[in-house]
């Protein structure tokens, strides 16, 4: 199981965002050997608002010339594949979008169950990341202004006592600033389920920081469209960060 790996792990994982909108088979193919390289341990696949109609075919393509696992981070409930190897259920816990919330979820949780995917359930928090994103713009939903440490780790905290198996820290595709060290190294004191933290990574510098920090999974996303090298420069500075706590 996913979430197993995930839980029972003592170092932080990367995870590689594909949108399949912005992927053709040849740059997905390249991707796939880059991030095979670089020790990726899972691959996120979904966006905020998906037009053209490939994501079950990128799916398909990722499982035949990869054994990295396959996790829907879903923009909808369209975005679903039994060919997965697991789905974030994702609640938006930092809004009060009702259909967000919980409404996208009921339509999708009988089909998530059909298909025999394993569902993560698990707390999405938006964080202002300097710029409007796709997600808060299709949600309709206010981040946690980027300073509010204290709005962060209470929401967190919510989410854990409602059940979550995992909290998703999250400043937006393409963020001008990522979630700061200061507010992951609040929120995962709070928490003891695993924390997920994404948008605006665009160094290892700043991948290493937020590693030390206390993300459980790292998420790289556009930064890799510009300059897709960063890739293992983040990769290096993950592993990095877990040698040095083996020896601690």
């Amino acid at each position: 199981m996913i979430y197993k790996k995930i839980k029972n792990s003592k170092q932080a994982k990367l995870a590689v965002l594909i949108d399949p909108d912005k992927q053709n088979a040849d740059s997905l193919m390249t991707l796939l050997e880059l991030s095979a390289n670089c020790k990726v341990d899972f691959f996120f696949i979904g966006g905020s608002l998906l037009v053209e109609r490939n994501f079950e075919s990128t799916i398909k393509i990722i499982k035949a010339h990869s054994n990295i696992p396959v996790v829907i981070f879903p923009g909808s409930n369209y975005q679903l594949s039994g060919r997965a190897d697991a789905i974030l259920f994702l609640s938006l816990i930092s809004g009060r979008n009702p259909e967000y919330l919980i409404g996208q979820q009921v339509v999708a949780a009988p089909m998530i169950k059909k298909m025999g995917l394993e569902a993560i359930s698990t707390g999405y928090i938006l964080v202002d990341g300097g710029r409007i994103s796709s997600t808060a713009y299709i949600t309709q939903t206010l981040p946690v202004p980027h300073t509010k440490v204290d709005i962060a780790v209470a929401t967190a905290q919510a989410g854990e006592m409602l059940g979550m198996k995992m909290i998703y820290l999250e400043a937006g595709s393409g963020a001008k600033n990522p979630v700061s060290a200061g507010m992951i190294k609040a929120v995962k004191q709070k928490i003891s389920v695993p924390l997920v933290v994404g948008g605006g990574i665009r160094t290892a510098e700043q991948a290493e920081e937020i590693c030390t920090a206390g993300a459980d999974i790292i998420v790289v996303g556009n930064a890799l469209e510009e300059t897709p090298g960063l890739l293992m420069e983040i990769s290096l500075a993950v592993h990095g960060v877990n040698t040095s706590k083996k020896t601690i």
